[in-house]
């Protein structure tokens, strides 16, 4: 038996009683929730930071289905998360041009 402690997705426990196994879990309280999902934004990121151009868009939607779930926490829904995104995007500018900034004269 392993004994790992992390958040994840809603259909694990089914699928390892699938594979004959008898898996432990308990629902988190919303204020452990908030913080687990924290860490496994932490935990998305890095594994899209190390994954090779082939792999990185399933690990980009990985990052996404946090960012949506850590959202919902926020009482935001994807919709109005992609406002306020497209609302900076149109005061600030996105991130399409490639600008590097190197400072002040």
């Amino acid at each position: 038996m392993t004994n790992t402690s992390k958040l994840v997705r809603d259909r694990i426990p089914e699928i390892i009683r699938s594979h004959g196994e008898d898996p432990t879990y308990y629902q988190a309280d919303p204020a452990e929730y908030r913080n687990r999902l924290r860490a496994k934004l932490t935990e998305e990121v890095t594994e899209f930071l190390a994954a090779t151009d082939e792999d990185a868009p399933e690990e980009l939607a990985d990052v996404l289905e946090v960012v949506y779930a850590l959202a919902a926490t926020l009482n935001t829904t994807p919709d109005q998360l992609d406002k306020i995104r497209h609302q900076k995007a149109t005061t600030n500018g996105a991130f399409t041009d490639r600008i590097v900034w190197t400072g002040t004269r």
